[in-house]
């Protein structure tokens, strides 16, 4: 297949791939411009991966159940993706794949062309990326193996973070913690990349205050900008660290992990699926990790009410520590699945910090607007969906070959 931005055949495409544990989601983006539209010319994904009813669902189409191999249900998605991409290119052309992978440890701050050796190096992040990180390489590899003369690109969720101070960075353990590794890599950072970019094109000069921005979907975390760099960040060294999240415990005393293990005498396993499976909205609740359940049953269900509220504890603590670290703050940004839908979050989280000289439209709010106070606020308040799909679009479309390179069909073998 012939690479670059335009083919006498049909277009030139971008599929940015984003595996989950339990989840594939696809983007296709054309490369006739650059940077590509902000829009995918289609989009999906497979969700409910090894359980017992997967879908599938796609631009147009309402998603219906799929059945995958049960012995290898993430290969069976992702050719499953590959298939209907291959039916969507038409006479289209694919130039090149890109992944969203979680963890670029100390050696990756900035997207990379993948061959066998990072494959290799991204390989030892799994453990500190354990939900995420294998099943991207996962991904790579079968690619790797089957097409490789297909570019493959990664862009990484911890890059957007190496503009944080060391003194942010260092974790209080000794030193040579610090020089094997042992730091805070911040995470969500193609989230967070996009809204460096978005912010500026709606707010002006003010986006390059003091913001913090809140990341606020099934895993959570906050970010503090300031000229739209990183400055410090809630989630640190793995992805349990910082709020309070859908399964997950956030900061946690790590005398009570120590507890677990001494006294109660459970496995390192079995503290890790506390951990990351079982603890934060649901585990606090006993009923679900998504607000919107909990939220509807709050009224007569105590459990969920101070799993609420302990979820909104620990953002309006952690957002007041950050404005600290930025001495003050010009603007607060809600983002993701949470940050983007849930008005009664967004309006329990901006009446705890009015303090901080920040009034929230109660009108903005529910009609899901752009920007959230009201023309007084010391503080603005915005919303700003993300697009982590385009960022890693726009990565890919930088590294891709001149235009007289080959690439390779994306048909299944």
């Amino acid at each position: 297949m012939t690479l670059g931005r335009t083919d006498t055949h049909g277009p030139s495409l971008i599929l940015v791939l984003n595996c989950g544990s339990s989840s594939i989601k696809f983007a296709l983006f054309d490369t006739a411009s650059d940077p590509p539209p902000r829009q995918p010319v289609w989009n999906g994904k497979v969700q409910g991966i090894g359980g017992e009813h997967p879908d599938f669902g796609e631009t147009g189409v309402t998603p219906f159940v799929v059945s995958l191999d049960p012995a290898q249900p993430y290969r069976c998605a992702l050719d499953l993706i590959l298939r209907r991409v291959h039916a969507r290119l038409g006479d289209g052309r694919l130039a090149a794949v890109v992944h969203r992978v979680v963890h670029g440890g100390s050696k990756y701050f900035a997207p990379v062309r993948i061959d066998a050796g990072v494959l290799e190096d991204l390989r030892g992040y799994i453990p500190l990326a354990p939900l995420h990180q294998p099943f991207a390489l996962e991904a790579i590899d079968v690619l790797l193996r089957e097409r490789p003369g297909l570019p493959q690109m990664a862009c990484f969720d911890t890059a957007f973070h190496h503009t944080i101070p060391q003194v942010e960075q260092m974790l209080p353990l000794p030193y040579d913690a610090w020089e094997r590794g042992l730091r805070r890599y911040g995470f969500h950072g193609l989230s967070y990349e996009y809204l460096s970019i978005a912010l500026p094109e709606r707010h002006g000069d003010q986006a390059r205050g003091r913001v913090i921005a809140a990341h606020l979907g099934s895993g959570a975390s906050l970010c503090a900008m300031r000229d739209l760099r990183s400055q410090a960040t809630t989630m640190g060294f793995s992805a349990l660290d910082g709020l309070m999240m859908g399964t997950r415990t956030g900061s946690l005393d790590p005398g009570a992990v120590l507890y677990l293990m001494e006294i109660e005498r459970l496995s390192l396993e079995e503290v890790g699926r506390i951990l990351y499976h079982e603890s934060g909205l649901k585990g606090v609740s006993g009923i679900s990790p998504d607000p919107r359940d909990l939220l509807a049953v709050e009224a007569r269900e105590p459990r969920a009410r101070l799993a609420l509220a302990l979820y909104v504890r620990r953002i309006v603590r952690e957002i007041g520590a950050l404005a600290a670290v930025l001495g003050g703050l010009d603007m607060l940004v809600f983002t993701a699945g949470i940050g983007e839908h849930s008005v009664e979050l967004r309006r329990r989280i901006c009446e705890a910090l009015d303090w901080l000289g920040m009034a929230l439209d109660p009108e903005a709010n529910a009609a899901q607007a752009t920007t959230l106070s009201t023309p007084g606020s010391a503080v603005r308040i915005a919303m700003e969906p993300t697009n982590e799909e385009w960022i890693a679009a726009r990565h890919a479309l930088d590294l891709l070959a001149p235009p007289s390179s080959q690439g390779q069909s994306i048909r299944p073998a």
